[in-house]
């Protein structure tokens, strides 16, 4: 209940520290992570399904059901990126104060970072690591996008977006051993003072850009729900030529993840479960419906894109 207390915050989003995830070191994710909004929003909706209604939990279902509604709308309004919305935000206006700014949160164009122009395809999409007020985190994440996926938060047509993504930027994404928890790694000075020039966070390294075998199950949850088998079949191929010759790590290193990672622990239990349980829902798909949720059709915005979210 302390989640849907009524309190100062104008967004639907949970406000979270630093380090507040399974990225549990400085990487600059302090705000609104995607990673904590989309698993948020699943426990939302599992809570829906496990209340009473009556007494207190109808007063709970309803309060439930008001900032889903806001918080569906939310994220997929201003969390999405695809080409197009790059390029709307490229060319974004700034000091709009009117109801009918396009330019709610205050982006400054200038902050894009040159990377993601040449990243972002025609086709294709995901959801954007952070959004606040002057500040958006144009890094790719990949638990926040795939538990996006499968707690049905990424509408049909994002969800194929977030595939189509994959497919076109396997080499940075994927690579040599999936999967990238982060893309891409943050260098140089940026990391001096981001990381506070942090010995296992380094470019390309652990939390930084490293590749973890346990995000597998994941990737293969969402390549089942959206009718894409054949990718998490060849990222589960990739993942077996290495991970029981390199003995189970838990995470790699390198662009396209092709070390083991300096500091990984060897035999790690969710490396060794992330790809058993990838097998199994491969082998018999309808286990997904143990993990996956069905996007709500009378779920429809009660608020309009100039609104913002009163508890």
């Amino acid at each position: 209940m302390l989640c849907l207390a009524e309190g100062f915050d104008t967004f639907p989003t949970l406000l979270c520290a630093d380090g507040c995830s399974m990225i549990d070191r400085r990487m600059d994710v302090y705000g609104y992570p995607i990673e904590i909004q989309a698993l948020f929003y699943m426990a939302l909706r599992c809570a829906l399904v496990m209340l009473k209604h009556d007494g207190e939990g109808k007063d709970c279902i309803e309060r439930i059901e008001k900032r889903l509604h806001a918080l569906n709308y939310h994220m997929r309004s201003y969390f999405w990126l695809d080409f197009q919305q790059l390029n709307d935000i490229y060319r974004y206006k700034t000091e709009e104060y009117s109801h009918t700014a396009v330019n709610k949160f205050n982006v400054i164009p200038d902050s894009i970072p040159d990377w993601i122009f040449d990243f972002m395809p025609m086709r294709g999409g995901y959801f954007i690591g952070n959004v606040s007020p002057a500040r958006m985190d144009f890094r790719w994440f990949c638990l926040g996008n795939c538990i996006a996926i499968l707690s049905s938060l990424a509408t049909p047509e994002q969800s194929m977006a977030i595939m189509d993504l994959i497919e076109a930027r396997w080499d940075e994404l994927v690579g040599e051993m999936p999967l990238k928890i982060a893309y891409p790694a943050i260098e140089s000075h940026e990391w001096r003072i981001i990381t506070g020039c942090d010995p296992k966070n380094t470019r390309w390294s652990y939390h930084n850009g490293g590749s973890w075998p346990v995000l597998l199950w994941l990737l293969t949850a969402a390549c089942i729900k959206t009718g894409r088998p054949q990718i998490a079949r060849q990222a589960i191929d990739l993942a077996e030529t290495r991970l029981l010759k390199d003995g189970w790590p838990e995470y790699y290193d390198g662009k396209l993840g092709r070390f083991v990672g300096k500091q990984a622990r060897k035999y790690q239990t969710w490396s060794i479960a992330g790809y058993l349980v990838a097998k199994m829902m491969l082998e018999d798909p309808s286990h997904l419906g143990m993990i996956s949720l069905e996007e709500d059709k009378q779920r429809k915005p009660l608020m309009k894109r100039s609104s913002s979210w009163n508890c």
